[in-house]
């Protein structure tokens, strides 16, 4: 545990590492939740620029996340529907199928900042409705989702027979 407050405006020590790095994704994220000593409760700070979203339009099967704007404004898809969103803005995207989908999208002319916090239900089960994928992920302690102990990202066409491979 690295103290029981963090500074948004700062982190010093805290890494801001690039996602996604495409004409439509790209943010940093620095990670909140492990800092605090947190284990129950995932926290990340986000931030993205004007016209770029920091992750995929996706639900989760296992856990429910909270997104509070800091700055900027943006859009909040969830589902079929279009929120907008902004500074003071708290928006709920509760586990679920495709129908609970969400994303953050920068939408204003300057960075969007967020927080975004989430249960850490272990395994966990994402779908992403507008790629047709599907991610299964087992997080080992003290890993995050890009160095889960166990994770696969397909479709569901790609799937195989209970019994393929079993020896009879």
């Amino acid at each position: 545990m690295n103290g029981p407050v963090i500074d948004t405006d700062g982190l010093d020590g805290f890494p801001m590492e690039p996602q996604g790095g495409s004409a439509t994704f790209g943010a940093t994220v620095s990670p909140l939740g492990g800092p605090l000593g947190l284990s129950g409760l995932g926290a990340m700070l986000v931030t993205v620029q004007p016209g770029k979203r920091a992750f995929p339009f996706h639900n989760h099967l296992g856990n429910d996340e909270m997104f509070v704007i800091l700055e900027g404004e943006g859009t909040f898809r969830l589902g079929e529907t279009e929120h907008p969103v902004r500074a003071g803005s708290v928006c709920g995207a509760p586990k679920g199928g495709p129908e609970t989908a969400h994303q953050l999208i920068n939408s204003g002319t300057t960075p969007l900042r967020y927080i975004g916090i989430s249960t850490t239900q272990d395994p966990e089960v994402v779908e992403y409705p507008d790629s047709g994928k599907f991610a299964a992920i087992a997080v080992a302690p003290g890993a995050d989702f890009m160095s889960a102990h166990l994770k696969h990202v397909g479709r569901r066409e790609d799937g195989r027979d209970y019994w393929e491979g079993e020896m009879a």
